[in-house]
This record gives C-alpha cells, structure tokens and sequence, in this order.
C-alpha cells in the first residue's frame, strides 16, 4: 500500500474496516476473525489506539510468522495479505483481511464480529444465521428431519389454495401431487422431507416440532406485568391460526370507545386501537422473528398500551425508520403473502404508521434490544384532548363485539352472518343486533331476509 494511502487510513481513525495494535497479540487474531466473518478489514500493526505511529521492528521472518499465527488460529483459514509500509521512518505492517466465504470462521471455537470499532462475540442464534446465509439458505428452507408426509393437513393445503385464489388470483393446479405442489412453494425437500415453512404453515401439530412457534396473549389489569392477569390465551397452530386466535382475543380484551370532540357533539365509535395494524404488527413478529431463540411472541395488553415482543432484531441495515424488505424467513413471507395476510412486500411499518394515523392514535414505537424487538401501541385514552370518551365495551357481550369487528372490517353485517360467526339463533341475532343499533352502533338498511346493519363511522 503507498504511504499516503496508509496516511489516510491513520487519520480516519478506526472503524468498522480499520483496527490499530501497536503489537502483535491475541487480540489481532480475534480482530482478523471479525474482519473475515463482516466485510473484510485492514489491521495496522505499529499504531495506538490514538493513531500515533509507533512502529515495530520487522525482520526477515515477521511476515511468515504473523501470516503462520493468524492462519493457524482462525478456523477456517481465511484470506489475508501481510506487507510493511514504511512511514514517518517507522516500520507498520499492514495486514489486509478478506470477508470469507465460508462462514463463521472461529478463533479457538469462538466467534467474532466486527461492530463499529470493536469486536463481539457471536451469540449462537447469529453464528447460526451466519452460516445458513453462506451457504445460500435461510433457516424457513431446512429440512425438520423427524418430521414426515403424514405430519402434514391436507385440509390446511386446499384452505391456502383456496385463500391464494382469491386473494392472489392463481388458479388452483388441476392435475399435481400434493408433494409436487409443496416442492414448488418449499414446503418440503426434494427427498419429500417437510421444511421448517411446510411445518409452521401446513403441519397438524406444529408444535410437536417447534415448542416455541406460539404466541401468548396476556390482558393485565394495570400497567405493568407485575399487575393481575384478567384474562390469556397461548395461541398455536400454524402462523396463520395463530394470528386469527390472536385477532379475536385482542378484539375481546380492548376497547370500544364513543368519543365526542371538542368542535362537535356527533359521536365517533372506534375501537382502542387499529385491529389492522395490531394484527399487522403480529403477523410481523411470527413471520420474522429468529425461531432459533427457545421464546416465542408475545402480546401484552396493558390498560394504557399494547406490546408486541418478538425475538429477534431487525436485519443488518434495516431500522423502523428505514424500512426495508429484507425478510428472515422468506419462504413465510411469500405464504402469508400468498393468503392475503400481507399485502405488499415491505410495507408492513408504513402500513402500521399509516392506520394509526388515521384512526388519530399516535404511531407505533419500537424498543429495539439485542434479543428481542418490542412494538408498543399507545392507547389514545390517556392523553386525548376529547370532551369525552364513554367505554361502551362493558355495555355489549362477546357476540355483538364480533359483530361491530365484522361490520368495521366489511362495512355490514347480516342476521345470518351474525348467527354465523356467533353460532346462536336467528332470533338472538336479531335481538343483539336491534341492541346495538339502539346504541347507534349500527344503522338498518333493508326489510326483512334483506336487512343489512351498516358501521357508519362519523368523521
């Protein structure tokens, strides 16, 4: 490398591709460990932390041994280039490593990686990781060797062909095996071994193989984990019975609130929270989480707030506030997207920012730990500026805040949908029903088999 070259690097001071030594120890072998496990780097051996010049003596066989000490230490070999430069009339030696290709490449069975100007020690989920994306795979793509045919539902392959049709408008395949069909979508191996996405998203029991491929709802009375539980459900099933399990709690356990605004007396009913965007945010955390993390999702409702605790962390490069669509897993991915419970690839933040907006809550934060990421929706109650807000929740049953959920999702509901989605009589309907008009919550229209109830929002 020239002198000036080596000048500039000196003086921008380490970084994610720059590290000083001002010897050669330890820490230069765990350091070209982190730069071959990233995106390769530059060791500078001669220089303080300070960026002070102080040079080492080089003699004939310097290169050889510190080329001998490093390749000898880190597992598997990695690529380097060891030159002196002179400076300053000082002796550096520039050692220059290149990212591997096969990864993670461990000093004395542990591995490193560079962040920022330092190292850290992999955790195993990230050597994991490291690994399956080095060898071109994610981790929904690997075989569940115990798992085999019969562990699959057909039933669940004909309701997700059925829910891609309508949803993604792809005609259902006429003359294919089921194995054929699980192959294309990387539901099972070429050897007709289920996958880690066939079992999550087809399997009758999927947590026969995947303990932690749940997610607990609990309702707490309070603010704090530490207050009374009111009511909990630990959802399983595959990701999308999980999601519709989760749905109908979290709409059991919030609230339906009539609010009156400062510039006019006409009432707007909405629930606490946008249903949408929750159940956005859910989706999120089972489809992208790290499912090699034994913890599962979790969904806390709190009197004041809703979280939704994930384990695992954005992608490299990805934040809240620069969402990109890099997913995890995605084979999940593309099935959920197949069946309609994600519309638009990597627009999940946006979406979710968009529907609080206009249900006037604030947009959702992020709490982002090193093991776990954690979505909190505020509830609107504690700092609104309305005259008043009435919780009509206490005032309606189960069945007929299914219905409003219904009508809010469809814009109406019918006698027979409502005996449907309750499973109660006609004639319970239509009590129920006469109760939440009576209310204002629903709008007749219609006479007789023909009668419709319209969720009228006001604005």
């Amino acid at each position: 490398m020239e002198t000036a070259k080596l000048r500039q690097l000196i003086e921008q001071g380490e970084n994610s591709k720059v590290e000083f030594k001002e010897r050669r120890d330890q820490e230069a072998i765990e350091t070209a460990a982190a730069f071959a496990n990233t995106s390769g780097g530059a060791i500078l051996i001669g220089v303080s932390d300070y960026r002070v010049i102080t040079g080492i003596t080089i003699g004939k066989e310097t290169l050889r041994d510190v080329a001998n000490r490093i390749s000898q230490a880190i597992e598997p070999r990695v690529i380097m280039e060891v030159e002196p430069v002179e400076i300053e009339r000082k002796s550096v030696l520039l050692v220059q490593i290149t990212e591997s290709q096969i990864k993670p490449v461990s000093v004395k069975g542990i591995c490193y990686k560079r962040v920022g100007n330092s190292n850290r020690v992999m955790s195993p989920q990230e050597i994991a990781q490291m690994h399956l994306k080095s060898v071109g795979q994610t981790w929904d793509q690997l075989s569940v060797v115990s798992a085999k045919n019969h562990d699959i539902d057909e039933q669940k392959i004909q309701w997700y062909l059925t829910r891609r049709e309508a949803n993604r408008n792809v005609a259902q395949p006429q003359n294919m095996t089921v194995p054929d069909l699980l192959r294309n979508i990387n539901c099972i191996s070429e050897e007709e071994t289920p996958t880690h996405a066939g079992i999550l998203f087809f399997a009758k029991h999927p947590q026969k193989f995947f303990q932690n491929a749940q997610l607990r709802v609990v309702r707490f009375k309070g603010t704090s984990v530490t207050h009374p539980v009111i009511d909990r459900l630990d959802c399983s099933g595959t990701l999308w019975e999980i999601v519709n399990a989760a749905e109908e709690f979290i709409r059991r356990n919030i609230r339906l609130l009539s609010l009156r605004g400062s510039k006019s007396f006409q009432r707007d009913d909405k629930f606490e929270y946008p249903l949408e965007a929750l159940r956005e945010a859910i989706i999120n955390g089972l489809i992208h989480r790290n499912y090699q993390e034994p913890a599962d999702v979790r969904v806390f409702i709190f009197d004041n707030r809703i979280e939704i605790i994930n384990p695992g962390r954005f992608p490299e490069d990805v934040r809240p506030h620069k969402p990109i669509h890099r997913p995890v897993n995605p084979i999940l991915s593309q099935l959920m997207y197949d069946v309609g419970f994600v519309e638009r690839y990597g627009s999940g933040i946006k979406m979710m920012q968009r529907l609080c907006k206009e249900s006037e809550n604030k947009e959702p934060r992020y709490e982002l730990h090193p093991l776990e990421t954690k979505v909190i929706f505020d509830s609107p109650i504690q700092d609104t500026t309305l005259l008043e807000i009435d919780d009509i929740s206490e005032q309606l049953n189960d069945r007929q805040k299914n219905a409003l959920f219904h009508a809010e999702k469809n814009g109406q509901i019918a006698t027979k949908e409502y005996v449907e989605i309750n499973h109660v009589s006609r004639g319970i309907a239509y009590v129920e029903l006469r109760d939440l008009t009576d209310k204002g919550l629903l709008t007749v229209i219609g006479k007789g088999r023909g009668t419709k109830y319209i969720r009228e929002v006001s604005d």
